[in-house]
């Protein structure tokens, strides 16, 4: 078994969340914590609850609790497999998402499914690459932000656990996309040009940047928040500047 508290930091730390942040969140999904109770966790003065730390690994994006904690998890096939394997693993999967419409798909995760990749004209990405952007500037997930080109880190993609079809990631910023996304959460995204209706992606309306649902209404494009309760859909005009920046992958 693995150190509770240095699993928690590491990926904490890689998720870019300071210890209020993670709390702020825990507590909004009604796990009543502070973030002194995160420092005894990561200090291994104590242990959290089961609920605290499954919450915690679905926010931070652990990948595998299991081989995370344990070091190795003998019911997921994926481990038995090097990098090549997975590789060519995820890309089946992806054959499988678009396949006839998503016929092998989940009910309610078209989400996922693989729109055609268009050539598009944001940032030249290389998918190929062993490292990854990450834009510095916040994607709004409420009121909306423009995303700088020239402002980004660059992250390795192995130990950030990035999907391979990503081409870069942005860090969210609101909470228009809760409970699926939290206020500065990493997304990662595929660069193309065009989605279909359903998807989320990553949107420029009038020179300011939105991580939303596409929608349509009356044949105009239509962003819209999970957290429809507290944002309206913001419907795009025909005078207004519009254009994708990708589709959301994770």
């Amino acid at each position: 078994m693995r150190d509770i508290g240095m699993l928690l930091s590491t990926y904490r730390r890689r998720a870019g969340y300071k210890q209020q942040e993670l709390a702020k969140i825990l507590n909004d999904r009604g796990v009543k914590v502070s973030f002194r109770s995160i420092s005894n966790w990561e200090k291994d003065v104590c242990e959290p609850s089961v609920t605290a730390f499954l919450n915690i690994c679905q926010i931070l994006q652990v990948p595998d609790v299991m081989e995370s904690y344990f070091g190795d998890n003998s019911f997921n096939p994926m481990n038995r497999l090097n990098e090549d394997g997975r590789r060519k693993v995820l890309d089946y999967i992806r054959l499988l998402e678009g396949y006839q419409d998503g016929t092998y798909l989940k009910e309610g995760a078209a989400d996922y499914v693989n729109a055609p990749a268009g050539p598009g004209n944001v940032v030249a990405f290389h998918n190929k690459s062993e490292d990854i952007r990450i834009f510095s500037t916040r994607v709004s997930a409420g009121n909306g932000n423009l995303l700088d080109d020239d402002d980004y880190d660059v992250v390795n993609r192995m130990e950030y656990n990035v999907p391979e079809n990503a081409d870069f990631g942005v860090r969210l910023s609101g909470d228009s996309m809760t409970p699926r996304y939290q206020d500065g959460q990493i997304v990662w995204v595929h660069q193309q040009d065009t989605l279909e209706e359903g998807q989320i992606g990553i949107f420029d309306l009038n020179n300011e940047c939105f991580c939303k649902k596409l929608g349509y209404e009356n044949n105009r494009p239509v962003l819209i928040s999970l957290n429809n309760k507290k944002y309206a859909p913001k419907v795009v005009g025909e005078e207004d500047s519009f254009r994708t920046f990708g589709r959301v992958i994770s």
